[in-house]
Order: C-alpha cells, then structure tokens, then sequence
C-alpha cells in the first residue's frame, strides 16, 4: 500500500471515529504473527500469492491450527471435512458403507477396506477398498477393458489349484497339454495342506 493511500485510509477512519493500527517497521524478511505474537522470518509462514510479501498473515503452525479449527467448526473435524469435499458423502454415509461392507474391501473381501472408490468421470462412490485394490482399479485408470484383458491373461498364465479332496489339492497347468507318448506322462502333481 502506498504512502498517499495509507494516509488517505487513515483520514477516512479518523473522520468515521475509528482508529488506525500503525504498521509496526520490521525488517523486510520477518514478520509478526497476530495470533502468537511472535517475529519470524518470512520462510516460517505458508506462501499466499494475493499477499504483498507473498506470504500468509498467520506463521505455520498457527495457520494450522486455525485451518483445523474451522474445520471442527464447520464440519466436525477434517475427514468429515475431506469426506465432503472429495467425495460428497458424509461420514454417516462412510459407515454404513463400511458396516454393509462388514469393514471389508468390496473386491476382494480380505483386508479391510480403508479408501473411497469413485467414478472418476462422474464422480460418484461406488464402494470402499482396500489399497492394493484401490491401487490396482487406479492403475487400470477404470477402463474395463484393461481389467477383462488382465482377467483373460491370468485365465491363460497362472497355475490353477483345484480341491481333490479335503486338505489335498490338484496344481493344474495354464498350458494345454501337448500331445505326448503313454510312457512319458506324469500324473498331475498334487499337494496337501494338511501337516503332519
């Protein structure tokens, strides 16, 4: 602010009956924070492009608890917060997803589901996952395609286990068998899982 503006600010103010607060003189690399009271350098406060220093007025940590404050006040706290702003589900609406969920990830329903999943294109949660399946849906950028692909290359690559009976299972491979003399086949190899 220049120095005609401030002191036509400060005939304004005084002629409403008003007080001006005089600008305290520091050097150029420190400043108060109003809240602590205390003088820090200019690095200690978050950036603020709009700001004439390029800085924020409240030092980090104060900026921080203000920012939680008004979470809390507004929204109950920062996941509500979060929940709302990314999502627009309220944490009511996160637990009961989970509870139907019966807290577990709804792809492979073994480890406890932790993320929101959401159509990215129209933004609406479709359930919750674990990260590796959160990760995996990510990486395959939604794209059906990708994952009926990956389905149909593990269909044509990875070893099946099959049950023969309790505790004993049949390890079948994903190759077709070629055609091959009586006298060199081998029985299929079977496993137990029983120990003893």
């Amino acid at each position: 602010m220049s120095l005609r503006t401030q002191s036509s600010y400060a005939r304004r103010q005084q002629r409403a009956g008003k007080s001006v607060k005089k600008r305290e003189a520091l050097p150029p690399e420190v400043k108060r924070c109003p809240d602590c009271g205390e003088i820090k350098f200019l690095d200690d406060f978050p950036r603020n492009k709009s700001a004439r220093d390029g800085h924020g007025g409240y030092c980090k940590p104060c900026h921080n608890a203000r920012t939680r404050a008004t979470a809390e006040r507004l929204y109950g706290g920062g996941r509500s917060y979060h929940l709302k702003a990314r999502y627009g589900i309220t944490i009511a609406e996160y637990d009961a997803m989970l509870e139907a969920q019966a807290g577990l990830c709804a792809l492979c329903r073994e480890r406890p589901a932790e993320h929101v999943d959401h159509d990215h294109l129209f933004g609406h949660v479709r359930g919750l996952l674990c990260s590796c399946c959160n990760q995996g849906l990510g990486n395959f950028r939604d794209e059906l395609a990708h994952v009926q692909a990956a389905a149909h290359y593990l269909e044509r690559t990875t070893w099946r286990r099959e049950q023969v009976s309790p505790g004993v299972f049949q390890l079948t491979s994903p190759r077709p068998a070629a055609a091959a003399s009586p006298s060199s086949s081998r029985p299929p190899l079977q496993i137990s899982s029983l120990r003893g």
